[in-house]
C-alpha cells in the first residue's frame, strides 16, 4: 500500500502472491499516473522491494527522494504501520485468511474504497482521507468551527475550559515523529528521547 501522508489517502495498492521490486515499481507507476503527479519523497521500510534497482532507478529518473526507516526504530514508519493495524482489525477482515488471491483483491478493493471515502480519520480532524486529499476538508472544518463556536456562545456553562476543539486543518505531517518513544517506563509511562 502507498499512502499520501498528508491526507492519509491510500493512493496505490495491489495484492500479489510474492513481492518484488518490479511489482512495486508497477504499483508506484500506477499511483503516480492516477494522481497525475510524482511525490517529492517516498518513505518506506528497508525491505528488499524498496531497495531494488528497478524501483530506485525509476524514482531517481522522476527526481523523487527516497527516505527509509532507521534500523530498529519502530515509529519511523508509524503512519503505514497504523494503517496495517486498521486493516487487520477491520470487522470484515477474514482471520482465517483468504481462500484465493482474487478474494483478497476484492476484499482489499472494498476496504480501500471504505477507508478513503467513508472513514473519518482521527489524525486529520475527523474528515475522510478523500476529503483531505481533494481539499474539501477546509470548508468542512470551517463549518465545524462555526458550529462549535455557536454552541459555546449559546451554552457557555458546558464549555468548562472555555475553549472549542481545534478544527484548523493539519498544516504539515512529519514523515518521522519528532517525539520518539522508546518504550514503557515505570508504571506504564512512556519514556521520551529528546
Amino acid at each position: 500500500m502507498i499512502i499520501d501522508l498528508y491526507s492519509r489517502k491510500i493512493v496505490g495498492w495491489e495484492v500479489y502472491e510474492s513481492e518484488s521490486s518490479e511489482q512495486l515499481k508497477r504499483v508506484v507507476k500506477r499511483a503516480i499516473a492516477r494522481e497525475n503527479m510524482a511525490p517529492k519523497v517516498i518513505h518506506s521500510d528497508n525491505g528488499s522491494p524498496m531497495k531494488g534497482w528497478s524501483l530506485v532507478e525509476y524514482l531517481y529518473e522522476l527526481d523523487v527522494n527516497i527516505s527509509r526507516s532507521r534500523p530498529r526504530v519502530s515509529n519511523d514508519n508509524a503512519h503505514i504501520e497504523s494503517l496495517f493495524k486498521t486493516v487487520k482489525y477491520f470487522p470484515s477482515y477474514p482471520y482465517g485468511g483468504f481462500a484465493t488471491i482474487e478474494e483478497s483483491r476484492k476484499w482489499m478493493s472494498d476496504f480501500v474504497d471504505h477507508y478513503n471515502n467513508d472513514h473519518q480519520h482521527s489524525g486529520i480532524k475527523f474528515v475522510t482521507p478523500q476529503q483531505a486529499h481533494s481539499g474539501e476538508h477546509i470548508e468542512l472544518l470551517n463549518r465545524r468551527r462555526e458550529l462549535y463556536e455557536g454552541a459555546r456562545k449559546s451554552k457557555p456553562g458546558r464549555w468548562i475550559s472555555g475553549k472549542c476543539r481545534d478544527w484548523d486543518p493539519v498544516s504539515e505531517v512529519p514523515i518521522i515523529p519528532t517525539n520518539k518513544s522508546v518504550g514503557d517506563g515505570p508504571k506504564g509511562r512512556r519514556k521520551e528521547v529528546a
